[in-house]
């Protein structure tokens, strides 16, 4: 009797055991995937002590053949930079990242002696020229790693660099991205405010999700670059890309500025593809109006053949050569026309699946 009491004990022993341990692992792997995902979530201003630490901030600004204005970007910049350094805004080791594109100027030199110079400036080469949205995405990239926010800008001063105070008021506010919106176009011409206007408004009717009057002056956090880094389209629209993460944002509204020096990267041939890769990489309505098209020619087409028989049956005077032979052309047109529009999306599809590189880093300058 004593032996089975002992025995039960024993067991009940064991399996409290077993139950305290299993109870003990399971505190210990929750205490452990919270702790992981409180370290996934970043604070917007870090403590220590009670005292607030500045975010660190990497300024980003793509550069082509820009030799004629890099000197007053960099110059400005600088000062902007320490300005919000003195004033406790940024962290001190805080950066401006210039990217080259593969210029054919001195741009890469110049990067170099800044960087060589003051370690305020760092710099990334491309191997080849890639384009704008692939320059800024690299920096972006580059960037994400080692720092708190960015802050992306093109390098023609014609963003204003005070924007930055609004930003960074708007980021202490708990938004993950902010974007700089241009408050009127009183700098275009006629020609360019309507055509920037058009687009816009296009974009917006075709389902795309952009900010008006928003080109690539912006703030993004290091959980917004995050997102970001989690789209691995080849066809880059960063205009679009950036409104689908969905982390809180905010509008700052500045006037943007005449070019200060050289010449625009961004003539109107260059301006119409890259709006074209816009509504191409975001939308497929041109498709689903183009088989609106095709049913309203087709309806068209049917009721002009009954006109034709019903003039048959009854005798009417009727010369069909001429109607006949523009409906003729006109469905040519509409069919090559709907030909190109599919090839558009298939040549989109062809180059997503490769899935080549966006850009490759040449040299990197950074501390």
């Amino acid at each position: 009797m004593v032996t089975i009491i002992g025995a039960n004990s024993t067991a009940e022993n064991l399996a409290s055991g077993w139950v305290r341990a299993f109870c003990c692992f399971r505190v210990t792997a929750l205490g452990r995937s919270c702790r992981s995902a409180a370290s996934d979530t970043r604070p917007l201003i870090t403590t220590t002590k009670g005292h607030t630490m500045p975010e660190r901030l990497y300024m980003v600004i793509p550069c082509y053949n820009e030799q004629e204005v890099l000197p007053e970007t960099a110059k400005r910049l600088k000062a902007k930079l320490e300005e919000l350094i003195h004033r406790e805004r940024i962290a001190t080791n805080s950066r401006i990242l210039l990217v080259d594109d593969g210029s054919r100027d001195n741009t890469w030199a110049m990067i170099s002696d800044l960087h060589r110079e003051d370690k305020l400036f760092s710099g990334v080469k491309l191997s080849r020229n890639r384009g704008h949205q692939n320059a800024l995405l690299c920096g972006l990239m580059t960037a994400k790693d080692l720092c708190d926010i960015i802050i992306s800008m093109d390098a023609d001063l014609q963003d204003d660099i005070d924007v930055i105070d609004g930003f960074l008021e708007e980021r202490a506010k708990g938004c993950d991205v902010v974007y700089g919106v241009r408050s009127d176009r009183e700098t275009d011409s006629t020609f360019k405010r309507a055509t920037a206007q058009g687009f816009y408004k296009g974009m917006k009717f075709l389902g795309v999700d952009v900010v008006y009057n928003h080109a690539d002056c912006r703030l993004m956090s290091r959980r917004a670059l995050g997102g970001l880094a989690k789209f691995p389209e080849v066809n880059l629209f960063l205009r679009g890309m950036v409104p689908l993460i969905g982390y809180p944002s905010a509008i700052v509204t500045y006037k943007r500025a005449e070019r200060f020096a050289g010449e625009s990267k961004y003539p109107f041939k260059k301006m119409l593809a890259f709006a074209w890769d816009g509504v191409t990489s975001f939308s497929v309505k041109p498709l689903q109006l183009l088989g609106g098209a095709g049913l309203t020619i087709a309806a068209l087409s049917l009721l002009f053949s009954l006109y034709s028989l019903l003039a048959c049956l009854l005798g009417w005077p009727f010369r069909g050569w001429g109607p006949l032979m523009g409906s003729l052309w006109l469905l040519a047109g509409v069919i090559l026309a709907a030909l190109g529009l599919v090839g558009a999306y298939i040549g989109k599809i062809y180059a997503e699946v490769k899935g080549r590189p966006r850009f490759l880093i040449d040299t990197l300058l950074d501390e």
